[in-house]
């Protein structure tokens, strides 16, 4: 255990000689990946992120870091049936996306869905919405709402 930490130390490098580290600790994992603190703690916990623990701290292989930014869970690499949820080259958008899109609240489009103004499919958990539909919705109910209060 001793040895391994003499090399853990060894790894790291002075900043005196302003040489790249190859280890760093969760706190600069956290703002290296843009998360708190936390985030990097529980993925070390779940076994997401490899890290070593030294005496007192843990440190994380820089390389290790940028496997886990590469492949950390998205819900826009997610699949149903082997193909993309959200594929957005063939027109297939998340609620959130469409909210977005048209710039309105993304319960807005939950409610046109469920009233029937915008359809809208459901793929494992997620509701799915094709350009056409968002296209329709913003042709037949948002531009004419607004033009309906500009002739008032």
């Amino acid at each position: 255990m001793e040895d391994e930490n003499k090399r853990i130390a060894a790894e790291i490098v002075d900043e005196a000689h302003a040489q790249p580290k190859k280890l760093v600790t969760i706190t600069e994992a956290a703002r290296i990946n843009g998360v708190t603190r936390q985030a990097i703690y529980v993925a070390i916990k779940q076994k997401k992120l490899k890290a070593q623990k030294d005496a007192t701290r843990w440190l994380i292989r820089i390389e290790d870091l940028e496997d886990y930014r590469k492949n950390k869970y998205s819900r826009a690499k997610s699949t149903f049936d082997g193909e993309l949820v959200f594929d957005n080259n063939k027109g297939y958008f998340s609620v959130n996306q469409v909210a977005k899109m048209l710039n309105i609240p993304a319960q807005k489009v939950y409610y046109a869905t469920r009233i029937g103004l915008m359809k809208a499919i459901r793929k494992g958990a997620a509701w799915v919405i094709h350009i056409d539909d968002i296209n329709g919705y913003r042709e037949n109910y948002l531009n004419k709402r607004t033009t309906n209060y500009e002739v008032m």
